[in-house]
């Protein structure tokens, strides 16, 4: 009867947990609803605070179209794979949106409207086993606007969250920004006195063009329109004091820049009437006394050398090509992988660029986007200029080691160079202008926010002939980019053109973990098949050489039947190439062996043993608490 009861009293007990167990399920999967909790090693799902900035400020309704092929992806694993990375990052966007962003996923059938959409819409398909396969986003905004990307490469996974909130960001404010441009080269279309005609403008001021609202701006400019959203400064050579005030405020005033100086800008023209005065002659700008109050230091009178990555260059029809340590061909080993500007670029030229650092007890950081490698050191910029041969510059040149910053990112809180207030000479404004600061009204002597500035060390990478050819066809002027110095400019342009919040958004850690044990066991095989296949190589040759010998010594060598030692001889080489041709079937097999019992060990220690140490951690606990009740049990008498 005992028995009876404690066994009902058990089974109302586990009922009645189960029914608790369900209703806190529920009620807490309702007070908890968009709860999140991100134990990833990299923080992979947590949102940088700049994109929870943008996305719970935006203004207007956007539609956001998430086009994936899911049925034609399925033999691509990294695709599918990264596609839920893709779609739970719109989905967590959306939650914290405020009902600002309208998801829709579409997976657009073959020649279906969705796939004709698609298209519409800018999204590119690649062709799959049954059609054409899409993997993109596109958004609309309420005034018909429309922005895509084309197609999410898994190479560019790091950068996912950036190209995503980029999209939105240029939904959300929709007008091209104003690119003010302050250039002490002729970078524009005008007249050429040198050669008496109207000259084309740069190809890079051209593609500018297409992207944003490009302003030249004066040289001996007072004043800075409210209206620009971005400064590109190129060779600022003998500004005034009046005009280094206006850039200064404009900086420290939330203002961002993109600046180029250069310690020998060889496409800085010659004065007129002087074509031959600019031969040895120093081409150079600083910005100072602007790069030093902000913590930089950039001196003028030296340049880069770099014996791993200088090019060679032809230095009449009748000479052999010379290598030149000063014109360099950095790779992408060389180009900062963190940052969105260089991260997918594969080659800069320069030519005769200098370096930055950072000045000592500078607050400021220097991030660098573009280095030498580490064959690099330091050419005297008087040396450069008496070189008539390219090859002496390598004579007595040594490598240091360091690795030379000739691009970078500046960040963080800035100081005016102008202290005591603006010049004497600056109250004078452009008219229309707007007012710039002045000691008596609104000078500014720190930036209001931390700075975003991209400094470049070198002016030539701009110019066509590093990184373009150009070529005529029926009137029309076509470009062919053979390295990627205008990609580097837009990228530039287009990160500071973005809010500071945006800017904020840097590049994560891939979502994808590699199996380390899998990849070490490939690389031990690799190295076991490369030596068995230098072992057969090794003796194919002497079994060649002996047949050569034996050849040789042939009174008939003219004869095609083999004698008996050249019979013996090819049957030993024979049986030898069968036995290491075995061995590295062998060592290939071996490795698919290896690499199937770390799956089945995972396999037994995923689903057996750890279901197995649970059972028995229970089992333990509950034989405990019988031990306990029946300790605790008074015996019956009779």
């Amino acid at each position: 009867m005992e028995n009876a009861r404690r066994r009902t009293l058990g089974g109302s007990t586990l009922i009645a947990l189960a029914a608790i167990f369900i209703g806190l399920t529920i009620l807490l999967s309702y007070a908890l609803r968009g709860w999140r909790i991100d134990l990833t090693d990299n923080h992979l799902y947590s949102l940088a605070d700049g994109t929870k900035h943008i996305v719970q400020n935006i203004r207007e309704p956007i539609n956001l179209y998430f086009f994936y092929s899911d049925k034609g992806t399925h033999d691509w694993s990294d695709v599918r794979n990264y596609a839920v990375r893709v779609r739970e990052l719109l989905q967590e966007l959306e939650a914290r949106s405020k009902g600002k962003l309208r998801l829709s996923v579409i997976d657009p059938e073959p020649y279906s409207e969705e796939e004709d959409r698609a298209t519409e819409l800018g999204l590119q398909g690649t062709q799959g086993p049954e059609g054409k396969v899409y993997f993109g986003l596109a958004g609309t905004n309420s005034t018909d606007g429309q922005s895509s990307i084309p197609f999410f490469d898994p190479k560019r996974a790091e950068f996912l969250e950036y190209d995503v909130v980029r999209l939105i960001h240029e939904l959300d404010t929709p007008k091209k920004p104003v690119v003010g441009i302050i250039a002490g080269l002729p970078i524009d279309a005008g007249f050429d006195p040198a050669t008496q005609q109207m000259r084309d403008p740069w190809t890079i001021v051209g593609q500018l063009e297409q992207l944003f609202n490009v302003r030249t701006l004066k040289p001996d400019l007072k004043s800075i329109e409210p209206d620009v959203d971005v400064l590109m400064i190129v060779h600022p050579k003998n500004l005034s004091q009046p005009t280094l005030y206006a850039i200064d405020q404009f900086i420290l005033g939330g203002g961002k820049a993109l600046i180029f100086v250069d310690p020998q800008a060889q496409q800085e023209p010659a004065p007129q009437g002087e074509q031959f005065a600019g031969f040895g002659v120093p081409k150079t700008s600083t910005l100072e006394p602007l790069l030093s109050a902000w913590g930089v230091e950039f001196k003028p009178n030296e340049i880069v050398g770099d014996l791993a990555t200088g090019l060679s260059v032809s230095t009449g029809q009748e000479s052999a090509p010379v290598r030149h340590i000063a014109i360099l061909g950095l790779p992408a080993a060389s180009l900062s992988h963190q940052d969105v500007v260089t991260s997918q670029l594969e080659m800069i030229n320069v030519y005769s660029a200098g370096h930055f650092d950072k000045r000592k007890d500078a607050k400021v950081e220097l991030e660098p986007l573009i280095q030498s490698s580490d064959q690099a050191g330091i050419l005297p910029l008087e040396r450069v200029l008496a070189a008539t041969d390219p090859a002496t510059l390598r004579d007595g040149f040594k490598p240091t080691g360091k690795r030379y910053i000739i691009a970078a990112r500046l960040s963080g809180t800035l100081y005016s160079a102008f202290p005591n207030g603006a010049p004497a000479d600056a109250a004078t404004q452009a008219p229309g202008a707007a007012a710039i600061p002045t000691a008596a009204s609104a000078h500014l002597t720190v930036s209001k926010q931390p700075a975003n500035i991209i400094l470049v060390a070198d002016t030539d990478l701009l110019a066509d002939m590093m990184w373009v050819r150009n070529r005529d066809l029926f009137g029309q002027r076509f470009a062919t980019a053979f390295a990627s110095n205008g990609d580097f400019v837009q990228n530039a342009l287009d990160n500071l053109t973005g809010s500071a919040d945006l800017i904020s958004i840097r590049g994560r850690a891939s979502y994808q973990r590699p199996f380390t044990r899998v990849e070490e066991l490939r690389r031990q095989a690799d190295d076991r098949f490369r030596a068995k296949e230098q072992e057969l190589e090794r003796e194919l040759t002497t079994a060649e050489q002996k047949l050569g010998e034996l050849q040789s010594r042939r009174s008939d060598q003219s004869s095609l039947i083999l004698t008996p030692e050249q019979q013996k001889e090819v049957e030993s080489f024979q049986a030898d190439r069968m036995r290491i041709r075995k061995e590295l079937r062998d060592v290939q097999h071996g490795l698919a062996q290896d690499i199937e019992r770390l799956g089945t060990w995972l396999k037994v220690l995923n689903i057996g043993l750890m279901p197995l140490l649970v059972a028995i951690g229970g089992f333990l606990v509950l034989a405990r608490r019988t031990r306990r009740r029946t300790m605790g049990t008074p015996a019956r008498t009779a």
